[in-house]
């Protein structure tokens, strides 16, 4: 039976063999959407931490590695959520949404008719269509990708740039994004910028003045991907001068908040029933399998490792990623006597995760030796 830690209301999908508890002080894994564990002080049985949702900036990366704890997250999980809304944002700040309702509800209770009120100040809300304008598109990963393609359905010219794509991925998107080796291409040539980036020391404050002052003028930004992405003064100044028309973000700044011309929500990218649904059920089944058979999906810090079981033991041994390490592991187990039915091995970085399959038990003690290793960071048997 393992226990699982819990920060949120989570359902409990991961069966009979595990148990959800908000208050344990030993545990074998977490499980947690927004919470911040970066002072949280670790059970000395936690295995593993599964983020039910992609990022990651909640938890203290390095720290588990060291510890030997496994990070998930759930990439594509929520996907089509933020998807949908960065659609609304395009579509929202085009038609001039926020201004003109801030209008309706500013003259809500006068005593005027409504109809007449409308017809005489619409023409101060004139937006613009989407149709036929340029949508750059930076990062088109599992969101960025999806946006491009139905903004290209809607009729918007997309070009695209992202500098980890597989040439599988390429051959996917070339149907209706043209794929740009530099940015500064998109920056020019753009009406609309979409951001969908993931936070790195390189891709902080990446709409900066510098950048700003390539861009159209009047162009338009939407960011439903981090609040990091931007320098929010530099954004700030070009929306007050009109270089930037409009900027629409799920993070917004409280200065943000005052210009009408920003469209804000309230970090709602994810919040849907079906994507935290999705997102829980994701996470439940790499922690499961984790937890259960030692293979590794979806994990930010450790290497992806995956092998079917055989009908013994299995052990797992997470290790520095150094010339001569697997060696070392094997001659340990051959000291027991052991087969090895199964190994599997591969390296992340620094980090290196080994599994071994056996066809009967093995002893206890087989933990303690492979322990005497240096450069081992943690081991486990799964029986």
């Amino acid at each position: 039976m393992y226990t699982i830690k819990t920060y949120n209301k989570i359902k409990n999908l991961l069966g009979s063999n595990f148990t959800l508890d908000e208050n344990a002080k030993e545990y074998d894994a977490i499980m947690v959407r927004s919470a911040d564990l970066k002072e949280e002080v670790f059970s000395k049985n936690c295995r593993a931490i599964a983020r039910v949702g992609a990022g990651v900036n909640n938890i203290p990366i390095d720290k588990c590695t060291s510890l030997g704890i496994a990070v998930f997250n759930t990439p594509g999980g929520n996907a089509n959520a933020v998807k949908e809304l960065t659609i609304c944002g395009v579509i929202g700040i085009s038609r001039n949404i926020k201004p003109s309702g801030d209008w309706l509800n500013s003259i809500k209770n006068e005593d005027i008719d409504l109809s007449k009120t409308v017809e005489k100040e619409k023409s101060k809300y004139v937006g613009s269509e989407i149709l036929g304008k340029t949508l750059g598109v930076i990062g088109l990963g599992q969101v960025g990708g999806k946006v491009a393609k139905v903004l290209h359905n809607l009729g918007m010219n997309v070009i695209g740039y992202d500098a980890y794509l597989n040439p599988h991925q390429k051959q996917d998107l070339k149907q209706y994004v043209e794929i740009v080796d530099d940015i500064d291409v998109i920056l020019k040539k753009a009406d609309y910028i979409s951001l969908h980036m993931a936070t790195t020391n390189e891709t902080k404050g990446f709409v900066n003045k510098s950048r700003i002052e390539k861009m159209k003028d009047g162009v338009f930004i939407v960011n439903y991907a981090r609040g990091e992405l931007v320098n929010h003064e530099d954004l700030i100044d070009a929306l007050r001068s009109g270089k930037v028309r409009a900027y629409a973000t799920d993070f917004p700044t409280k200065e943000e908040l005052l210009l009408p011309n920003v469209l804000a929500t309230p970090h709602l990218g994810a919040s849907t029933t079906e994507a935290e649904d999705n997102c829980a059920a994701m996470a439940a089944s790499e922690m499961k399998e984790f937890l259960e058979n030692g293979n590794i999906e979806n994990s930010v810090n450790f290497p992806n490792v995956k092998i079917a079981r055989s009908t013994g033991a299995r052990v797992t041994v997470l290790h520095k990623n150094q010339v001569g390490m697997l060696e070392q592991i094997t001659n340990k187990i051959a000291d027991f006597k052991l087969n090895i039915e199964g190994l599997a091995n591969k390296g992340r970085n620094d980090i290196a995760y080994t599994i071994l399959d056996f066809s009967g038990s093995v002893p206890e003690s087989i933990e303690d030796k492979i322990k005497e290793i240096p450069d081992v960071i943690s081991t486990r048997i799964i029986m």
